[in-house]
């Protein structure tokens, strides 16, 4: 959309406009947007999203920009209709970095989810029972309860894709090396999405995260 053929740079300026790129993307690829979009008089943000397909469509999703704070401002009344906040980390490139960061978090999350509700069925025990403990514990939080009812009753319908979410832990293990920041969580947890997407499950919900825990 930016560099490819009709794409963005073929407008022959780009004076008083502005582009905003939505998709998971690495700091450096932000940084040759940037240098593109501004080399033609254009204004970049770039803004990554947290949350699901159901959030976006009850407009409660989480927001992070980075980038051009004028752009940023005048694409507040869009940000408002699709999320409930919005967030301006500064610099082209925090705003990636933000979001890698925090799907490490809930990707290594979503794969002890399952590999706790598989060992609880292993060991006999009601999965049920252990998600109505564990909703009391200091470690519950909406999400997982909701992706743990998802494991147990198999239903992988899709509110956030498998495939992003394993592209986003690739990208943050990108992060991880450029940083010299080990990662060894990240990177197991890794090899467990991309195994579910060999299994068929690319497409499928990240809950479906489960059928690599399971057999």
């Amino acid at each position: 959309m930016v560099f490819g053929n009709c794409g963005v740079l073929h407008c022959p300026s780009l004076e008083g406009k502005g582009y905003v790129e939505m998709t998971s993307i690495d700091a450096d690829t932000s940084h040759d947007i940037v240098e593109a979009v501004s080399g033609k008089g254009g204004r970049y943000l770039e803004a990554q999203i947290q949350g699901s397909k159901t959030q976006a469509e009850e407009g409660t999703l989480i927001l992070l920009a980075a980038g051009d704070r004028s752009l940023f401002d005048d694409c507040q009344s869009c940000f408002k209709a699709m999320s409930k906040n919005s967030f301006y980390l500064g610099d082209i490139g925090n705003a990636s970095k933000m979001n890698a960061v925090l799907q490490v978090v809930g990707g290594v999350s979503l794969a002890a989810l399952a590999e706790g509700l598989a060992l609880a069925d292993r060991a006999g025990l009601s999965q049920a029972d252990l998600l109505d403990v564990l909703a009391l514990t200091p470690l519950a939080s909406p999400h997982l309860i909701l992706k743990g009812r998802a494991m147990i009753e198999s239903s992988y319908s899709t509110h956030q894709p498998l495939t992003h979410m394993q592209k986003d832990l690739k990208l943050a293990l990108g992060l991880g090396d450029a940083l010299e920041q080990s990662l060894p969580l990240t990177a197991t947890t890794n090899e467990i999405f991309k195994h579910a997407k060999r299994l068929g499950y690319a497409n499928h919900d990240v809950a479906a995260v489960y059928i690599r825990a399971r057999f």
